[in-house]
């Protein structure tokens, strides 16, 4: 499908998978030269399941597992807010 801001698609793994074409600017480092213009395409990928990284992925694992960790340290050294 086409859309104002690029080409949308589900791939095989039924993620979306949206193709913008858009332009880079580059410049050498520690050269004062103007940047060179450059055509590159952008893949913007969405998934919509956990399996896929996404949702309940990794980093919010960890977020959950330090948050009991640090609640567990609280309530060792000042007592258990549950009594």
């Amino acid at each position: 499908m086409s859309t104002p801001k690029g080409t949308e698609y589900v791939n095989e793994e039924g993620a979306i998978e949206t193709k913008v074409e858009t332009v880079d600017y580059r410049s050498s480092a520690g050269e004062n030269r103007e940047p060179t213009k450059e055509k590159v395409g952008v893949v913007h990928l969405t998934r919509n399941n956990r399996a896929s990284g996404t949702g309940g992925g990794f980093l919010a694992r960890t977020a959950d597992a330090v948050s009991k960790t640090v609640q567990a340290a609280r309530d060792k050294v000042w007592g258990s807010s549950n009594k």
